[in-house]
């Protein structure tokens, strides 16, 4: 009978790791709260992240090179409403959108100041952001962050006033 079920249910031993896995991931992001996280190329911690107030107060300082804002979630979240001259590349989860974010960061210099938001959630959990930061620094780019988004862009971004537009994709 074990030799009978472990026969039939061997094609699903990968979904059942892979969900399994999940899981563990899961429980582990919704403990503590903690930014730094491990990603393929280091540690994602507070020296690459950006806190919304200075991401605002920065793009409102004109006497300096403004970042390049690379928006990496999904583009219904885009089009509700983003940084103004933020570039889509579409989801960091997908390999679609690292692909398109790697063909926008190919025009730019390998130091170029650039950064990552997506705001479908907090940063800590969100599915988009690390993989995201960690193909753009796997690709050689040395200043990558990742704008801090505690709860969801409408509360950590466009409820404080800072700057939003509706691109028109």
């Amino acid at each position: 009978m074990t030799d009978r079920l472990t026969r039939r249910f061997a094609p699903f031993r990968p979904l059942a790791l892979v969900l399994l896995g999940a899981l563990v991931f899961s429980a582990s992001a919704c403990q503590g709260g903690s930014a730094t996280g491990k990603t393929a190329t280091g540690t994602w911690g507070d020296a690459q992240l950006v806190q919304p107030a200075a991401l605002a107060a920065a793009l409102a300082d004109t006497t300096k090179p403004r970042p390049l804002l690379v928006h990496v979630g999904v583009r219904m979240l885009y089009r509700a409403g983003a940084i103004p001259g933020s570039v889509f590349a579409g989801p960091g989860s997908d390999r679609a959108g690292i692909d398109a974010m790697l063909a926008v960061l190919e025009k730019q210099p390998k130091d170029r100041d650039i950064v990552l938001y997506c705001g479908c959630c907090p940063a800590v959990n969100c599915p988009n952001m690390k993989p995201a930061w960690a193909a753009a620094k796997a690709a050689g780019y040395t200043n990558v962050h990742a704008l801090w988004i505690e709860k969801n862009f409408d509360a950590d971004w466009a409820d404080h006033g800072y700057p939003v537009e509706k691109p028109g994709l």
